[in-house]
C-alpha cells in the first residue's frame, strides 16, 4: 500500500494509534505518546510524513484483526459536511435550478461515526439509513481567511467517510438536516489517514460506494461542483480551520433514497467506500439494539 496510513484504534480496552502495514499495525504511540497523545497532536506538528517513514521501518505489533478500529481524530474541534457538490447530485433533486452559486453544509458530531469495520447502527426511530460515500480532507494547518492559491497548504491528510443519512429525519424541518445526520453510530470515518503530499493526489480520483458488492455510486472529484481549494477558501471565511478539522466533501449520485423503490441499508449489509490511493472503508450494518 506504499507509505503506510496512519490510523486510531483500540487494543486490550487502550487507545492507540499506528501506521498500517499489510503485514499488520506498527504501535506507534508507545514511540511517540508523550510526544504526540494523538493523532491530532501529530497534525498539529506537521509529523505524519515522519511518523508514517518510521512506521514502515518496524515489524507490526498487531495483526489487523486484533484491533477494534476508531475514526482516525480522535476529537476533531469541528467535522463539516458539503452538501450536494456533484454535477448528477443536484440534477437528482428535479427542482429546475442550476448548480448553487455557495456550497451547502452542515455539521456533524463525532458520536455519529464509528471506524473501519465496524457495524452502522441502523436505529429504533427509523428504517431510513441511508449511504453516502465521501473523500475528506484533514486540516494540517491553521488559517483564516485563506487563498485558493494557498488552500492545499493546510491539508494534512485525506480519509474517507461513509456519510450515513437517516432520510426522514432529514425532513423533520423546514431548514436544516441536523437531526437526520447526527444519530448516533450510523456514519464511518477512515480506514486511516493517508498523508497528503500534492493536488495530483487528489485533483481527479475515483470514488466509489459498493453496497454487498454492487457499485451504487461512482464518479471523480475531479467533477466536483466546489473544489477543494475554493471549500478551504469559503469554509476560513467564517470559521478559523484547525489542525485536526474534517471537511467532508460530498458524495456522488446514487444513494439509496434516489431509487425507485428506495433502497436503504438494512442488518447484514455490508457498504465499501473506495478512493484511488485512499483505500477501503467497510461497514456492516447492524440493528440498534
Amino acid at each position: 500500500m506504499g507509505l503506510p496510513g496512519l490510523a486510531t484504534f483500540i487494543v486490550n480496552g487502550a487507545p492507540k494509534y499506528g501506521a498500517v502495514t499489510d503485514a499488520g499495525i506498527v504501535d506507534l504511540s508507545a514511540r511517540f505518546a508523550k510526544e504526540y497523545p494523538t493523532l491530532r497532536e501529530v497534525i498539529a506538528a506537521g509529523a505524519l510524513t515522519k511518523l508514517a517513514d518510521e512506521g514502515a521501518r518496524h515489524p507490526p505489533d498487531y495483526a489487523l484483526d486484533a484491533i477494534k478500529w476508531q475514526p482516525p481524530i480522535a476529537s476533531p474541534e469541528k467535522i463539516i459536511c458539503i452538501g450536494v457538490n456533484y454535477p448528477d447530485r443536484n440534477a437528482e433533486y428535479k427542482d429546475g435550478q442550476d448548480a448553487p452559486k455557495y456550497p451547502s453544509m452542515f455539521m456533524r458530531t463525532l458520536r455519529s461515526f464509528v471506524g473501519h469495520n465496524t457495524p452502522l447502527v441502523r436505529p429504533r426511530a427509523s428504517a431510513q439509513l441511508d449511504y453516502e460515500g465521501e473523500l475528506v480532507l484533514v486540516i494540517g494547518k491553521s488559517g483564516r481567511h485563506i487563498r485558493e492559491s494557498d488552500a492545499l497548504d493546510h491539508i494534512a491528510a485525506v480519509t474517507l467517510c461513509n456519510e450515513g443519512t437517516i432520510r426522514d429525519w432529514v425532513r423533520h424541518a423546514k431548514f436544516n438536516v441536523t437531526q437526520g445526520k447526527n444519530f448516533d453510530s450510523t456514519g464511518s470515518l477512515g480506514p486511516w489517514l493517508v498523508p497528503f503530499t500534492d493536488e495530483s493526489q487528489i485533483a481527479d480520483i475515483r470514488l466509489t460506494t459498493k453496497v454487498n458488492s454492487e457499485t451504487r455510486q461512482d464518479d471523480r472529484t475531479g467533477r466536483l461542483i466546489f473544489g477543494f481549494r475554493y471549500l478551504i477558501n469559503y469554509l476560513s471565511t467564517f470559521t478559523t480551520l484547525v489542525p485536526g478539522d474534517v471537511i467532508v466533501t460530498g458524495t456522488p449520485t446514487g444513494a439509496g433514497a434516489r431509487f425507485d423503490p428506495p433502497r436503504y441499508l438494512k442488518p447484514g449489509d455490508v457498504v465499501e467506500v473506495e478512493a484511488e490511493g485512499v483505500g477501503v472503508l467497510k461497514n456492516g450494518v447492524i440493528d440498534e439494539a
